[in-house]
């Protein structure tokens, strides 16, 4: 008997990926939600990290390829990808967002599909305040995932900021 799309059951545990996409460095967090208790676990987390002096289409090729291997390794059932937002420096802007295109590329070649949210909507979304500063998002991603000490770097830790708003 074939079941229609709207009559699937809801899987037991959801895995989402947080990331936070840069040149130098892309952070990201997996997490595991029980969508029966709400329980949240932290799964794994890291930074995928290019050196400034390696060629643009070089580093875009590496984050690409680390990413896939995260991918394959944590299986994640969706995605979430930090919106970009710069108000100053464009050229950083124009590099963030050839990363964030390769991220999101590698998203879609996986047929994981993923959520977006700006920096001020992850702050909302943990603190409460859309004018948060990193220490306070820091501080409630290690306290709502029980973490005994903050992500490090600080770009891992907004990966896993990242997934807890995918919830």
């Amino acid at each position: 008997m074939m079941m229609s799309p709207m009559s699937l059951p809801t899987p037991k545990i959801s895995r989402v990926l947080g990331i936070d996409p840069g040149t130098a460095r892309v952070g990201w967090g997996v997490i595991d939600f029980d969508n029966e208790t709400g329980e949240k676990s932290a799964i794994a987390y890291g930074c995928i990290e290019t050196h400034k002096d390696t060629a643009t289409a070089n580093r875009l090729l590496e984050i690409k390829k680390e990413l896939q291997a995260v991918i394959e390794e944590f299986k994640p059932s969706t995605a979430s990808v930090e919106k970009l937002f710069f108000t100053n420096n464009q050229t950083t802007a124009m590099k963030v967002s050839e990363a964030r295109g390769v991220i999101l590329l590698t998203l879609a070649e996986n047929n994981i599909e993923y959520t977006e949210f700006t920096p001020k909507q992850v702050k909302m979304n943990l603190v409460g305040y859309g004018h948060a500063d990193k220490k306070q998002i820091q501080f409630m991603v290690q306290q709502i995932l029980e973490l005994d000490a903050v992500p490090k770097p600080d770009d891992a830790a907004d990966g896993l900021a990242l997934a807890l708003c995918a919830e």
